[in-house]
């Protein structure tokens, strides 16, 4: 299939440090504040939340064109909670919040999509440790 490249580096102590995350177009600053407070910035836990409302909404799409009809519309986005446990700080739950509007599919399909889509996207597999859920509406 593919390889993707993306890059961080970190300048300095955990608390006063700073660093920048690349990949494709994008090159952004990260910080302690921006990880584990609200500073300004963004953080690996914002990343996964971005890739995983991505990956969520194609591979629904996907499985929606595999019913013969055409998604108008799948937007995604995800909340990305990073707790601790006895080891340090772990991602604890994800969730999605999903609205698809597409003509002709029913109710009954649309959930059983959509929890497909939660269970086998390739974001999803990857975070299978954190508690993902999934509130999902057909609009």
């Amino acid at each position: 299939m593919s390889t993707r490249t993306a890059k961080a580096k970190w300048n300095g102590s955990l608390k006063d440090g700073n660093g920048i995350m690349s990949f494709s177009d994008y090159n952004g600053p990260f910080t302690f504040a921006s990880r584990f407070e609200e500073g300004k910035g963004t953080n690996p836990e914002e990343l996964v939340g971005a890739a995983h409302a991505g990956c969520y909404s194609m591979f629904l799409s996907a499985l929606i064109d595999g019913e013969n009809l055409t998604p108008e519309s799948v937007e995604t986005s995800a909340k990305v909670t990073l707790g601790k446990d006895d080891i340090g700080p772990v991602v604890t739950t994800i969730e999605l919040v999903s609205k698809v509007k597409c003509e002709g599919l029913s109710q009954e399909k649309f959930e059983e999509l959509a929890l497909a889509a939660k269970a086998k996207c390739p974001i999803s597999r990857l975070v299978a440790a954190a508690d993902v859920k999934l509130d999902a509406t057909l609009v």
